[in-house]
């Protein structure tokens, strides 16, 4: 099992997870929810939701918001915001243990991706979701995005020859916007809509003093040498030169499809 399929990973990065990673995330999920038009009436779920980037900003619209992980401490995390018209879940995105057609909106921001068997996740999205109803996924593009593209670049300059993180299967499979209209249509939508959305994480060059709390929920980081880290670290401070800030483009790939 890859350590991105394990849910103990999760459970032990979430608190870093929801500092670090959701407030980029929350972008993505912000531009995703552009897409869809959502009343408060809605029914939304959240496929593999993190610490809820997308489900938190959904439940503004007044929706009604179902968010599942099966991370029980990135779950808690989303509960702990204690949001009304949220419930927060554990359950297995592959094997979803819910109705039919039971929602207006089915997302997965940078989560279905993950997956071992992704395709059983999309397909499973596309069961929830009720006719005429819509089917978002978020994926990323390269070789993912922010500190972790950072560090796979870096590690490819600095140690060619060390093998680097496996990027997961469906990032590959849907790097291209046609592959990816292709396998949402074969999940169960109709009349998918791909669209590039970019936006630049901003590394704050003082956190580089903690490289671990930057760095360490990738295993290109973890696999690393103490002097291999700190050449690592000695890399961003040269790439940044006098910036306070290093902003780093992250692309990724937004599909919105009906059901």
């Amino acid at each position: 099992m890859r350590e991105f399929e394990n849910p103990d990973h999760w459970d032990t990065a979430a608190l870093h997870y929801e500092k670090t990673a959701h407030p980029f995330t929350a972008r993505y999920a912000e531009a995703a929810l552009a897409r869809v038009p959502l009343t408060p009436e809605a029914r939304v779920l959240d496929v593999a939701a993190g610490t809820g980037a997308l489900a938190l900003a959904a439940a503004r619209t007044g929706a009604q918001v179902l968010a599942t992980d099966f991370s029980p401490g990135m779950v808690t995390r989303i509960a702990a915001a204690r949001l009304p018209n949220v419930e927060a879940r554990v359950m297995d995105g592959q094997k979803l243990d819910l109705p039919d057609a039971g929602f207006d909106a089915v997302f997965s921001i940078f989560g279905v991706i993950m997956f071992p068997d992704w395709r059983k996740g999309l397909a499973e999205m596309a069961r929830v979701t009720r006719p005429g109803g819509y089917g978002v996924v978020a994926t990323w593009q390269s070789r993912g995005a922010a500190t972790f593209l950072l560090l796979g670049q870096i590690r490819q300059t600095l140690f060619p020859d060390l093998q680097s993180m496996a990027m997961p299967e469906a990032v590959q499979a849907l790097n291209d916007p046609k592959d990816f209209a292709r396998e949402l249509i074969d999940a169960g939508y109709r009349d998918p809509q791909i669209d590039q959305v970019m936006y630049e994480y901003e590394l704050e060059v003082a956190t580089l003093n903690e490289p671990d709390t930057l760095f360490g929920m990738s295993p290109d980081w973890t696999s690393l040498s103490d002097q291999e880290k700190a050449a690592v670290v000695a890399e961003v401070r040269r790439i940044a030169a006098d910036r306070a800030v290093l902003p780093i483009p992250s692309t990724a790939l937004i599909g919105v499809a009906r059901r």
